[in-house]
């Protein structure tokens, strides 16, 4: 896991200070060593760099920028089967001169260029130069865990790990595009492809562009879809036979995540993921894993209890650590640096808070994200599966008026049901999902917060729509759990939950592997029938029968639980200062996007009891937080 940056730049006026400059940029992504490679023509400058964090390979010999033959690679990312591949290339003639997954790479696009990435299990985004053909190649992983950002204007094309390495480059025009805006509104982040600066863009997950320097065009081309295996006919296998395979590709994908030549931990809250993840590593070994977690007892954040127990019946070299309110406020401060793009999940703060603890023990921690996305565990798939049959029944016109009627009464008025966990948001997305009950609009409605006719009311530009891919036509034949799956896949998974564990792991220097997100479990679960992943009202039923192979169901058998924050009460409380310094006439105008008459009644409404406007206060003051650091 490291960081790269670098410029291909057609009017060579980029220097190698420049380069530095911006490779530098993004030093807590690799702390251990940088580089920096230039080479120059009469019609071109290019320029790689990068900053090492050491995992594999720690020697010199595992420096980047790497040089084989006319080969010049920058690499962020691990492939974990890179020993299976290099195998295979000796057997072609090749020879290595270290166990480095940085020189295999080199030598597999020499040996199979586009090709290579199908061998490819792992992470990661690259650069290769290519001075014979005078050609550049980039790369993408499948899920799109390892970011990568890009530039191109004017015949200067920038890439990098994370935005703040452009803002180092003298010719990076910061101009920010109101529609991203907008769709940051919506969801809290900003949709793939798209960048909250204009000209810039992320280039997308399973996708690579191959070009010629002396006719230069972007154009990515897709190598890898999840949709394919969505698409497959459904396999017909038993229970015990699908139970099998998945334990079997599993422990394959964890296995795999455990190369490294510094310590591993896991993170372990408890839940189902990362028990699966914990149990199937530590089964065969004779040494305890390590593994971590973390309670903020005093804002109701204590999933403690549950991975002690866990951990003691696996046996782990555990640690727990308890965090004050305090502690995870202080974290927001740093938000918007880490998070150089507007995002507003905040359980970057705990996030964040784990991040720092595991630090101290190791280097490389396995994270369970990606569970809920490809086994359907997520509360609205069950919601989808219950309800939209039902709701469909139901007459148009009675749907609409009962939507009517939740808009006149505040989700902190009704008894009971006010008090229970995100009842709010969850208030407000009922709403949108009686008005239309289609697949896509109940998909659109609990992954956005500020629905269209909102952001027209608080922008001064009308909303203009990006194209997403929640627009995707590309399933064919689905069931509505499949669309829902597929759909978070590629939406939610992506740009929430895989961008947060990048940023706030990489702020402390810690690498974070994904074992639930090996492209071999998605392609293979993805093709299994519903009833093996929601069964007899269970979610994530096939995931659960491999966990209670090793953890009693009784031990397991809670309510799932979130890394909640309660954002709506500290709004209230222990951030109103900075809620009332940002969320101000003088800042909202300073935008020039923002109606300041609609956003004043929007907070004062909050403050004067509508709670269910406490997520839209923070999406709210977390862009204007990320515009004063990185947007003027």
């Amino acid at each position: 896991m490291c960081g790269i940056a670098g410029f291909i730049d057609f009017n060579g006026a980029s220097s190698e200070l420049e380069l530095e400059e911006m490779t530098h940029a993004l030093e807590h992504r690799g702390p251990d060593g940088f580089g920096t490679f230039i080479q120059g023509t009469s019609t071109y400058k290019i320029g790689l760099g990068h900053r090492r964090l050491s995992i594999l390979e720690l020697s010199e010999l595992g420096k980047q920028p790497m040089t084989w033959n006319e080969f010049t690679i920058v690499f962020n990312g691990e492939i974990y089967n890179f020993s299976e591949i290099k195998s295979e290339l000796e057997k072609l003639g090749h020879s290595f001169l270290a166990e480095s997954d940085t020189e295999m790479i080199l030598h597999a696009y020499g040996e199979w260029k586009e090709k290579c990435l199908d061998r490819f299990i792992g992470m990661f985004s690259f650069v290769i130069f290519d001075s014979k053909k005078e050609s550049v190649f980039i790369a993408r992983d499948r899920a799109g865990v390892k970011p990568l950002f890009i530039y191109n204007k004017n015949g200067l094309f920038l890439f990098a790990s994370e935005l703040k390495a452009f803002h180092k480059h003298p010719d990076f025009e910061k101009k920010i595009n109101p529609q991203a805006v907008q769709a940051y509104l919506q969801y809290g982040s900003v949709p793939t492809p798209h960048c909250i600066f204009e000209h810039c863009s992320k280039l997308q997950p399973g996708h690579y562009v191959s070009t010629s320097l002396k006719d230069f065009k972007f154009s990515p081309v897709q190598y890898w879809n999840v949709y394919d295996y969505y698409n497959k006919p459904k396999l017909a296998v038993s229970p015990e036979e699908a139970k099998k395979e998945t334990e079997q590709l599993l422990i394959s994908a964890c296995e795999y995540r455990m190369v490294s030549d510094v310590p591993v931990g896991v993170f372990l809250s408890g839940g189902y993921d990362s028990t699966c993840v914990t149990a199937l590593l530590q089964k065969d070994r004779t040494e305890p894993l390590r593994t971590f977690t973390i309670s903020v007892p005093d804002i109701g954040l204590n999933e403690a209890p549950y991975a002690r127990e866990i951990a003691e019946k696996l046996q782990t070299n555990h640690t727990e650590t308890e965090c004050t309110a305090q502690e995870a406020i202080d974290q927001i401060a740093e938000l918007p640096y880490f998070y150089d793009e507007p995002f507003a999940d905040s359980s970057a703060i705990p996030t964040t808070l784990v991040s720092k603890i595991a630090k101290q023990h190791v280097t490389v921690a396995l994270s369970a994200d990606g569970g809920d996305e490809v086994f359907a565990g997520y509360n609205r798939y069950e919601m989808i599966l219950k309800y939209g049959e039902k709701l469909n029944r139901i007459p148009g016109f009675a749907r609409k008026s009962v939507a009517g009627v939740m808009d006149l009464v505040s989700a902190d008025s009704i008894p009971v049901l006010k008090n229970k966990y995100n009842f709010a948001q969850r208030y407000e997305k009922t709403k949108s999902i009686l008005r239309n009950t289609s697949d896509q609009n109940i998909m659109l409605s609990v992954s956005q917060l500020f629905t269209e006719e909102q952001i027209n009311q608080i922008c001064t530009q009308r909303f203009e729509k990006l194209s997403t891919y929640f627009d995707s036509k590309e399933l064919k034949n689905y069931s509505s759990l499949a669309f829902a799956q597929a759909m978070d896949y590629q939406t939610y998974l992506l740009d929430d939950i895989l961008q947060k564990v990048d940023r706030a792991s990489m702020s402390v220097s810690l690498e974070s592997r994904e074992p639930l997100l090996d492209h071999r479990l998605i392609e293979y679960v993805a093709q299994l029938p519903d009833d093996l992943k929601f069964r007899d009202g269970s979610k994530k039923w096939l995931l659960k029968e491999i966990v209670h192979e090793y953890i009693p169901k009784s031990v397991m058998d809670r309510p799932k639980m979130g890394f909640a924050i309660p954002i709506e009460s500290w709004l209230k409380h222990e951030l109103r200062d900075l809620m009332e310094t940002y969320i101000s006439e003088e800042k909202v105008r300073e935008t020039g996007i923002f109606n300041w008459k609609e956003i004043e009644r929007l907070k004062l409404s909050f403050l004067a009891g509508r709670k269910e406007f406490g997520v839209k206060v923070w999406y709210l003051l977390s862009y204007l937080m990320w515009y004063e650091r990185w947007g003027k």
